[in-house]
């Protein structure tokens, strides 16, 4: 693949040396200057020259952007909203011509006339050598101003659309990450891993060069080196309830013969610039499908995964004085979560497990966003790809970050392949969550009688 790369990148920066001197020869000609600027290159793009031109302007308008300031790339945006969206005129008269015809044509000029210019422009765009990565960057920019400036919003739902289409499944590579990997590659999932920090090189051969470990990536032919996502996996007895073991360098390796569970315990999405176009379900699938092959002694499926936004939840309930599960008594015992040395005593966790594991069971099951969805962005993720809510750990993740982001508390997700579109279903359509009896169990009071989904 790399060869073919090569050859490919090859003829387009051969395509683009020959635009520019067609650039440059027309300049001369038209009396254009090179204080051109950003936005009349992109109109130049737009009105369709030659193929070597194309890329030439595409080229040059991406190196300009890549030399911009913050500033000047948000003026960029705007005029990437304001004078690259729909050519109303044109759309005016599409849907004039329509109203008289409803002819096959008009209506396919109906279609073309409302995109938004900035669409195409993008495409083009894509014409240049190492494009697709520069888009993916300039969104992550893009995303960066949204903070402020929700008024650039249609711009990114433009980026979104076009990505759901460049990074389809159908496109995606599987690809096993080892010690064998090009160290590039290994240096971009050190850099990437956003649940579990991978310390040093030793860390990350203790992760892909085990034989009890795993790590899986999508990648794209447009981004050769670059991965989009990826997952790390653990070959158990057992379903684990900490992460600790996991990561110990120093444990013990399993044969993976003797191995039936394998543990998704770490999934990160690489390319904040490709941020809603979902690759984590058809990763896990994959892996699966892939490591059962491999493996097929493993029957057992299942994440040890963090819980995000739990310990914010559990602090306003906390703050509140009137929580809807926490009672007088267990306000008392999560006084102890504010003693900084709580995790390294045992009677604190024995006390604070029973009440963690209550509130939990209610955070999971019962409380529900404005939008009537789980609180937990994790949670969303496992129930909308068809997994069930399996187990809850109170004490999974006793690290600093672990503490902080969820008082410890981690989460089992398991995976059943025939049940996994029932799941899916259940959870997107009517907003179920399928959690196992020992999960429901853990609800107290009037929410314990709640008619929650069985487990499968």
């Amino acid at each position: 693949m790399s060869s073919n790369t090569s050859f490919f990148g090859d003829l387009l920066g051969s395509i683009a040396e020959r635009g520019r001197a067609l650039l440059e020869r027309s300049s001369r000609v038209s009396g254009a200057t090179k204080a051109a600027t950003l936005v009349e290159r992109c109109e130049e793009l737009l009105s369709g020259k030659g193929e070597a031109s194309g890329v030439a302007l595409a080229t040059d308008i991406l190196d300009r952007y890549g030399r911009m300031k913050t500033g000047e790339r948000i003026a960029f945006f705007e005029a990437l909203a304001q004078t690259f969206g729909v050519d109303r005129a044109r759309l005016a008269a599409a849907i004039e011509a329509y109203g008289r015809t409803e002819s096959d044509a008009a209506a396919a000029e109906l279609n073309a006339a409302s995109e938004p210019r900035r669409l195409e422009l993008f495409r083009r765009f894509n014409m240049a050598q190492g494009a697709t990565l520069s888009l993916v960057r300039m969104r992550e920019n893009l995303m960066d101003a949204l903070v402020h400036r929700r008024d650039l919003s249609a711009v990114d739902r433009d980026f979104g659309h076009l990505f759901s289409t460049w990074f389809n499944r159908g496109f995606l590579v599987l690809r096993r990450i080892d010690w064998a990997t090009p160290a590039n590659v290994l240096e971009k999932i050190i850099r990437y891993e956003a649940v579990h920090e991978i310390r040093d090189w030793n860390d990350l051969r203790a992760r892909v060069d085990s034989p009890d470990r795993h790590c899986y990536a999508f990648f794209h032919p447009a981004l050769v080196d670059e991965p989009l996502i990826f997952v790390e996996v653990a070959l158990e007895k057992e379903i684990p309830g900490a992460i600790a073991p996991i990561l110990d360098q120093q444990r013990q390796h399993l044969d993976p013969a003797k191995a039936t569970t394998a543990v998704f315990y770490s999934i990160s999405n690489c390319q904040r610039g490709l941020s809603g176009v979902s690759f984590g379900n058809f990763l896990i699938k994959q892996v699966v499908e892939e490591i059962s092959r491999e493996l097929p002694n493993l029957t057992t499926f299942v994440t040890l995964s963090p819980a995000p936004a739990f310990g914010k939840w559990l602090e306003a309930e906390r703050a509140s004085g009137s929580s809807a599960v926490l009672s007088a008594a267990d306000l008392e015992t999560l006084k102890l979560l504010d003693d900084p040395e709580w995790p390294q005593k045992d009677e604190a966790r024995d006390t604070i497990t029973p009440v963690l594991q209550a509130a939990a069971a209610y955070y999971f099951l019962v409380a529900r966003s404005a939008k009537g969805r789980p609180l937990d962005p994790v949670a969303r993720f496992h129930l909308g790809n068809g997994a069930r809510l399996e187990r809850i750990n109170a004490m999974g993740d006793l690290s600093a970050k672990g503490i902080a982001q969820a008082a410890g508390l981690m989460v089992n997700y398991r995976y059943v392949l025939t049940d996994i579109e029932k799941n899916h279903e259940a959870f997107l359509g009517k907003g179920d969550v399928v959690a196992s009896s020992a999960v429901k169990k853990l609800l107290r009071g009037e929410h314990s009688a709640r008619a929650l989904v069985p487990a499968s």
